[in-house]
């Protein structure tokens, strides 16, 4: 016979079942380690709301920022701070006079420079840049994508842009790393496709770093699990930030002077929608080990609406970067709740090893 449990008691359960949740995270989570890792390499990529994410850290961070992964993202601010211009122009505009410019990017660049928000543009011109677009992709279409290429073309040399244009690829990290895999042309979770041999992780960090060694077949480096809230100045859960985020370390990269990457998921490619897939199956560890390279992956969680530990009514069901505002007006500059924070954590990464968590340069 069933013991009926009454409200009182139901509220007991719960609570001793958060107390319970939250005891694992602290358990599991450590603090992210000052590794001594060279700020002269830093370079971003992503997938998706990743992309445009990894996009506007190049921009607001132009002095530290070295070059970019796009897959399926678009122009700078493209959405300027609406989330129906976000669903429209910036993934799938109806007609061709909809599609963003390279000179309203240019626009959006030079006003925020001027209002001090994002670094001088100048800094854009040494960058390189690793653009991929599917053409079975219809949630970001190739026409968004070609306007983002149009603007790279305008700040840098044309040998830094490499764009991939491939025939048959979705909506989609594409890895050779993962042994289960979406089809190629597949749009649906985890958003991770097998493309034949293509592996974007390898080729665009070849071009931002240049010629590589070989990848080894299994990473043998550590994913640490860092807590974000040391990096988020309210609450990670009010930015839509999961409590914790992941980095990748390579035994010899404990030692100091590794390159660092920053790897960012697409919506509904964070651990709380696919676990760790993404952080252990893109294909970037493969590569880092062989090259002394850190990789970053900080991690976004869903919300639609208000949530436990905040008061903020935040709409972000499928667990996407900001590239539309939802964290506040000033999401695509320096002073965005997110940029801020991934800005933070690449601060620690790159502060002398033997300098205390609490005491990274910030």
């Amino acid at each position: 016979m069933k013991r009926r449990i009454g409200v009182s008691g139901w509220l007991q359960h719960v609570a001793l079942g958060m107390v319970c949740l939250l005891s694992g995270t602290a358990v599991s989570a450590q603090a992210l380690p000052a590794l001594g890792a060279d700020a002269a390499t830093v370079t971003v990529s992503g997938v998706s709301s990743g992309a445009y994410m990894a996009v506007q850290l190049q921009v607001a961070h132009s002095s530290l920022v070295r070059g970019a992964g796009v897959i399926a993202g678009g122009p700078y601010d493209c959405a300027e701070g609406s989330m129906w211009r976000a669903l429209g122009d910036c993934m799938a505009p109806r007609t061709p006079d909809r599609v963003p410019s390279a000179d309203a990017t240019v626009a959006r660049i030079e006003a925020w420079a001027r209002a001090g928000r994002i670094d001088d543009p100048v800094g854009l011109a040494d960058d390189r840049v690793w653009v991929l677009s599917g053409s079975a992709d219809r949630t970001v279409e190739r026409p968004v994508v070609d306007s983002l290429v149009t603007f790279y073309h305008r700040r840098l040399a044309d040998e830094a842009v490499r764009y991939v244009r491939h025939e048959g690829a979705g909506h989609a990290m594409i890895s050779i790393a993962d042994p289960a895999a979406n089809a190629c042309d597949t749009s649906a979770p985890p958003f991770i496709n097998r493309c034949g041999e293509l592996d974007a992780a390898g080729a665009l960090l070849a071009h931002l770093y240049g010629p590589l060694a070989p990848r080894v077949a299994r990473a043998g480096g550590e994913v640490i699990a860092f807590e974000q809230r040391e990096f988020t100045v309210v609450p990670p859960i009010e930015l839509s930030m999961a409590a914790q985020g992941y980095a990748y370390v390579p035994q010899v990269c404990r030692e100091g002077g590794c390159r660092l990457h920053v790897a960012l998921h697409g919506c509904r490619q964070g651990e709380g929608e696919i676990g760790r897939r993404f952080v252990e199956r893109a294909g970037y560890n493969e590569w880092a080990d062989t090259n002394r390279i850190v990789v970053l992956y900080p991690q976004v969680a869903a919300r639609s609406g208000l949530a436990w530990g905040s008061w903020r009514w935040v709409y972000n069901p499928k667990g996407c970067w900001d590239w539309w505002g939802y964290s506040g007006p000033t999401y695509a500059t320096r002073d965005g709740g997110q940029v801020r924070a991934i800005r933070a954590m690449i601060d620690r990464l790159t502060a002398p090893a033997a300098v205390e968590p609490g005491r990274a340069a910030r």
